[in-house]
């Protein structure tokens, strides 16, 4: 018996939308990755991309649980010297709630030209609308 190996131009692509409201930001993260890497699919191929888009709405209301608002950090540099620049995830939550919420799950896809591939499929807005309702998403809890 062969194993069954997708092809990428065979593969059937549905369009998911999330509503992060109360949603712990984790949680919600390791779901939107399963998604986009395909996982939950039963033709899961780990060297092709067979996941689906997904729309996650409402990300300013995304939970941070215990301290982390105040004590963790995101922090980036700019490439000059001395440029680490950090900042509390409350004022990222405050100020770009979308960059926080793609910045989790972007850690929970493979780091290689796939999982980049991965992260295109991926929309997130701060509000409740978004403007992909031409592909009739679907409505996942």
């Amino acid at each position: 018996m062969k194993s069954y190996i997708a092809k990428p131009a065979e593969v059937e692509r549905k369009w998911y939308v999330i509503d992060a409201e109360g949603q712990t930001l984790g949680r919600l993260s390791t779901k939107v990755a399963t998604i986009l890497r395909g996982k939950n699919k039963p033709t899961y191929t780990p060297h092709v991309d067979t996941g689906d888009h997904v729309i996650i709405i409402n990300a300013d209301k995304v939970v941070l649980t215990g301290k982390k608002l105040d004590q963790k950090k995101f922090r980036w540099h700019t490439g000059y010297l001395g440029g680490m620049k950090e900042r509390s995830y409350r004022d990222m939550m405050q100020n770009q709630p979308e960059k926080v919420v793609m910045h989790a799950v972007k850690g929970m896809l493979p780091k290689n030209s796939l999982g980049r591939q991965m992260l295109t499929k991926l929309r997130v807005y701060a509000g409740p609308e978004h403007d992909h309702q031409a592909q009739q998403p679907e409505v996942l809890k």
